[in-house]
């Protein structure tokens, strides 16, 4: 089983980047996705989650009007659009699978079964 995050970088506030979360090893069409992301000295927090048929989405007030969370399953693919981008905004950011029930908030506390390895995000001011 594989995750791996691609397409951070390095970005002026107010800029745009499309992070992929390339999946293998298992049937992504069974699976709830989600982004988090963690800046140093903080806690990891969640930034968006897509169920499995997409038809539920979640989004952390931080991002809402942002950032863009889909998925492609027939490609095995996760993308998170960030656009106007704050420094706020840096972090590395993960993309995580699992089984899991989306009813409020379970989708950022519940236990995921696969984790990506992450990738950075930096925007400058």
């Amino acid at each position: 089983v594989q995750l791996v995050e691609s397409g951070g970088g390095l970005v002026q506030a107010g800029g745009s980047l499309r992070l992929s979360c390339a999946t293998s090893g298992f049937t992504l069409d069974y699976y709830v996705v989600s982004w988090f992301r963690q800046a140093p000295g903080k806690e990891r927090e969640g930034v968006s989650c897509i169920s499995a048929s997409s038809d539920t989405i979640f989004y952390a007030d931080s991002v809402k009007g942002r950032f863009t969370i889909s998925r492609d399953n027939a490609n095995n693919m996760v993308y998170l659009q960030m656009n106007s981008l704050k420094p706020e905004d840096s972090a590395v950011y993960y993309c995580a699978a699992g089984q899991i029930p989306l009813v409020g908030e379970t989708w950022l506390f519940h236990e995921y079964d696969y984790w990506g390895q992450g990738t950075q995000v930096t925007v400058s001011s």
